[in-house]
């Protein structure tokens, strides 16, 4: 493979630009481990100068010599190959493809930004197996189609919801093969760790971001020793039950949009500008559910598919606030279409879900818990009503034909490195207080605060970028209590 070639649509101006489709790869060599990466002259134009690769592993690491998948990398050579540190990985969250992640930052100037990270580092950004351009899971049947809802108010919805995701679970199943049960964070780990022997490094250095900032602590766990520097961008914390998890996400976004409804009272770029956006809101949910909005091809969207494609616009303020605003304006007039796909680009949805559903522990089984759970996330999320992704990864598994495979988190990781934690003081995804829980796994970690809204902290802020270079290049971190302003 010479080239990483795009979707046909057009890429977007938030996180990450477009994915695409590659049909998984599945064969049966006589080696029993990791196969040498075969590198080429990459042809993408923001990819150019740069090696793109493919690597071989196991669909089931327990089983060495059976079906193997090809995993899809880009290396970007450390620019001063005579001071060279070593190699940083990029991750991004669950779900979303490294590869893209690493032709949005090309595309938004990240060599001349990045500094000692990309003078004295090779970056190397490597799709998750079934993710983006590795083998991507690809499934028919929809996440949640019209009739289901991941809000049952009654036991009979509450049937329809769990055996229709035993049904998107079964047609996952076919239509991918064995790989479907095998997208967990351990099995992802473990390739890491073939990629580290292949790249022939001692260690490696782990740039996360959400999900991914637990990915790294799996890696860390699995194999001690093996990371040099792990940063967090955006952790995540999930030492409590999911539940908990959501509960606390749902705070989050529930902020994060009260502060979106706040910016548009005066701000010219908001095209609610000097409106009361929260009442606007509501009357747009409770419209659409009383009768579901028009998008195309004969599709609506129901208040609860509004509220579920919030979050994601809460992500960045400077981009995807304004592109809220619009969305909402377009949907008052009748064209829900702004909420029809995500503003990140290389998020694939199906491919998060089911990931999700391994990850994640079953917490949700019978209607009185999951009737329960939904009157306690609207309590904390009265205009979003609890519509997170970490409900989504909860409430979307129950039924499902696949067993989990959660990782045990909390406790102090043995042999780790300390970590750098970067954290917004407000953010869609994950509270503040989330970082230190990441943080306290990592002896003498710290979390360095951004007051702000955003993830991907490296490209907007001087602040942090001049304190992850500092840390990966002298393993020097900010003093304790700082945050970045910028």
């Amino acid at each position: 493979m010479s080239g990483l070639s795009r979707r046909g649509r057009r890429a977007g101006v938030v996180v990450l630009a477009a994915g695409v489709i590659l049909s998984p790869v599945f064969t049966a060599p006589a080696q029993a481990q990791a196969r040498t990466i075969e590198w080429r002259a990459c042809t993408d134009a923001e990819f150019i100068g740069m090696q793109c690769g493919t690597m071989r592993v196991p669909v089931e690491w327990a089983k060495p010599r059976g079906a193997q998948v090809d995993l899809a990398l880009v290396r970007r050579p450390a620019s001063d190959p005579a001071r060279r540190q070593g190699t940083l990985l990029l991750n991004n969250g669950a779900g979303r493809s490294a590869v893209e992640q690493l032709r949005f930052a090309m595309r938004s100037g990240f060599p001349e930004l990045a500094g000692a990270m990309a003078q004295r580092f090779d970056i190397v950004a490597i799709d998750p197996r079934g993710v983006g351009h590795s083998a991507p899971v690809r499934c028919a049947v929809p996440i949640k189609p019209e009739g289901v809802t991941h809000f049952p108010k009654d036991r009979a919805a509450f049937s329809r919801l769990a055996e229709h995701n035993r049904a998107f679970a079964q047609d996952c199943l076919r239509r991918n093969g064995p790989l479907v049960a095998n997208v967990d964070a351990t099995s992802t780990a473990r390739d890491f760790e073939a990629l580290r022997v292949n790249l022939g490094e001692r260690q490696l250095n782990w740039y996360g971001i959400m999900h991914s900032t637990l990915l790294g602590r799996t890696y860390a766990t699995l194999f001690p020793g093996r990371l040099r520097t792990l940063n967090a961008d955006t952790a995540l914390d999930d030492t409590g039950s999911p539940l908990d998890q959501a509960l606390g996400e749902a705070s989050a976004a529930e902020d994060s949009f009260n502060r979106f409804a706040a910016w548009c009272t005066t701000d010219d770029k908001c095209a609610l500008k000097g409106r009361d956006v929260g009442v606007e809101y509501d009357a747009l949910v409770a419209r659409a559910d009383r009768e579901p909005i028009p998008v195309e091809a004969g599709r609506k969207m129901t208040g609860e598919d509004i509220r579920e494609a919030t979050q994601d616009y809460l992500n960045l303020a400077a981009f995807t606030w304004p592109r809220l605003a619009e969305a909402i304006v377009k949907a008052q007039g009748g064209d829900a279409s702004g909420f029809a796909t995500t503003p990140d680009r290389t998020l694939d949805p199906v491919q998060a879900q089911v990931s999700g559903c391994l990850d994640t522990p079953r917490q949700i089984r019978t209607f009185k818990q999951a009737e329960r759970a939904r009157q306690a996330l609207r309590a904390r999320s009265p205009h979003l009503g609890g519509a997170v992704s970490g409900w989504a990864n909860l409430i979307g598994c129950v039924g499902w034909p696949v067993g989990g495979k959660a990782v045990r988190a909390g406790g102090e990781i043995p042999d780790a490195p300390r970590a750098l934690v970067v954290q917004s003081t407000h953010q869609a995804h994950a509270p503040h207080a989330a970082g230190q829980a990441f943080a306290e796994q990592f002896r003498g970690s710290l979390v360095l605060g951004r007051e702000g809204d955003d993830y991907s902290m490296i490209l907007s802020s001087r602040c942090v970028r001049e304190a992850t270079n500092r840390y990966l290049t002298d393993l020097v971190l900010p003093a304790p209590g700082t945050v970045c302003a910028d």
